[in-house]
């Protein structure tokens, strides 16, 4: 379980990111972290990983603290969390075998390594992985080569190559198609319950996540203005969430939870992009 006690981060110029968020993921559970540009969200998802540093609280998985430690204990830590990027970070002259295995990199030796040089296990799982994400045939294909799903298939992967307790997803359908973003998203959450993994997702289009996570968490402002499940977000919950917008003038459908149903849907209109 990740647990996050008073979480709070203000860079140098004086901003204040994250205003005192208490929130808990409990293992198995998918959420979906919701809010505005400059909310908090992805400070918060680094703050979690020690790519920014907090400058306040405690951020706690499994019972260990992870925000004092330092050097190798740092790095032992980070195994058990795995970050998938919305633009893929891989490395485009490698190929997706490579790219894959690079998931393990953090537990071998310097040597091993600096030298590549995976365990026959590694290779295994690798190739497992490859074939649960569709993309077994092209194992050998560089990934400058790939498509951008295809990219994001190959970071989830490699996310899931480091045998993670907790995963991170910054943006993972920002540059994507709306058909390779249900694709995208559907996979995504059928592995992670699969390996009952913490999940917290960054999105922007929230109408994908609600077809999909146990949870959604909106933040504003660096503070938590909602958590609870997607049926709970309304009118009212998008305004505390997004600002004042009169949703109700603005329809929209939603494939899976009311096409078909005549009425405003406030959430669509969010998915296409018309939040503040």
């Amino acid at each position: 379980m990740l647990e996050l006690k008073q979480l709070g981060k203000r860079y140098a110029s004086g901003d204040l990111a994250l205003d005192g968020v208490d929130l808990s993921v409990p293992s198995g559970q998918v959420m979906a972290l919701i809010g505005p540009s400059g909310a908090g969200k992805s400070t918060l998802i680094r703050c979690i990983n020690r790519l920014v540093e907090p400058t306040s609280g405690t951020v706690r998985l499994d019972g260990q603290e992870l925000s004092q430690l330092r050097g190798r204990q740092l790095r032992l830590a980070r195994r058990n969390i795995g970050m998938i990027f919305q633009s893929y970070a891989l490395v485009e002259r490698l190929s997706v075998m490579e790219n894959v295995l690079s998931g393990r990199l953090g537990y071998l030796g310097f040597w091993r390594s600096l030298l590549r040089r995976f365990q026959s296990g590694d290779v295994t799982r690798a190739c497992e992985l490859l074939d649960r994400v569709g993309l077994l045939d092209a194992i050998d294909k560089r990934a400058d080569e790939l498509s951008g799903g295809q990219k994001q298939r190959v970071g989830i992967a490699r996310a899931l190559m480091q045998q993670p307790k907790l995963l991170l997803v910054d943006e993972p359908t920002a540059s994507l198609d709306p058909k390779t973003s249900r694709q995208i998203m559907r996979l995504l959450v059928e592995l992670c319950r699969e390996q009952n993994l913490a999940v917290i997702i960054n999105i922007h289009d929230v109408s994908l996540a609600r077809q999909y996570v146990d949870r959604m968490v909106g933040l504003s402002d660096g503070r938590v203005v909602f958590d609870g499940n997607p049926q709970g977000l309304n009118e009212s919950t998008l305004t505390r969430i997004y600002g004042e917008e009169d949703w109700s003038d603005e329809a929209g459908n939603d494939d899976e939870a009311g096409a078909g149903s005549g009425q405003p849907d406030p959430i669509g209109t969010i998915a296409r992009g018309a939040h503040p």
